[in-house]
């Protein structure tokens, strides 16, 4: 019988990007229609368009279950997990699945997407169509993050493990050989630093090409 232990499995630049992105999407939505709070509702979406396109980076760079040829997978592999979660249900990896994979994925896109909008919207590129555009997007992004929790909720549950604190300890159930062995602490702290800057440069209008 194989014996699972906790083991480290989210590095901390992958954490820090998923919460700094919680933070950036309730930030956005929450200041989206105050006139008053409009440059904070600009920093909240560039920044994390900057998480985004870190991200990306990081899919090819980072550690074992942060990169995108781990859970990235074709038709056939993701038919096969939908499968497994209707029968007994059994995740060989402890990283993302093929459909979360999926859905962060998409996620990705479409932040890079309203972020894009609400540029064309400060620049009155077509006009209020554009603003329109901007706010249908956000409202699907909202949709696809309703998805996202729902999911985690499901798959906590399938799993008997709490995904949610997973992301915060980044440590699931594993094999030893399967943990990756090294948190990337450095990494993190200058993926701090990077957001905050990009944060306060669009905030203090010290980016006005971005708001004006």
């Amino acid at each position: 019988m194989i014996h699972k232990q906790p083991i480290l499995v989210w590095d901390v630049p992958t954490r820090i990007f998923h919460w700094l992105l919680v933070i950036c999407f309730a930030g956005a939505w929450l200041t989206s229609e105050s006139e008053r709070l409009q440059m904070i509702h600009y920093a909240f979406g560039y920044s994390a368009c900057a998480l985004v396109l870190f991200r990306l980076v990081w899919g090819l760079m980072g550690t074992k279950y942060a990169r995108f040829s781990q859970f990235i997978k074709g038709p056939r592999e993701i038919i096969s997990h939908f499968k497994g979660m209707l029968g007994s249900y059994q995740e060989a990896s402890p990283g993302h699945n093929p459909a979360g994979g999926i859905v962060m994925l998409g996620l990705m896109a479409i932040i890079l997407l309203i972020g894009l909008t609400g540029y064309w919207s400060v620049k009155e590129f077509l006009g209020d169509w554009m603003s329109e555009a901007h706010e249908v997007i956000a409202s699907l992004a909202l949709a696809l993050v309703i998805i996202h929790i729902a999911a985690a909720a499901l798959m906590s549950l399938l799993q008997k493990e709490n995904l949610v604190r997973a992301m915060v300890t980044g440590k699931k159930q594993g094999l030893p050989e399967q943990a990756i062995r090294f948190p990337q602490y450095f990494i993190g702290l200058l993926l701090v630093l990077g957001w905050a800057y990009c944060f306060y440069a669009v905030l203090t209008g010290a980016l006005p090409s971005l708001t004006q």
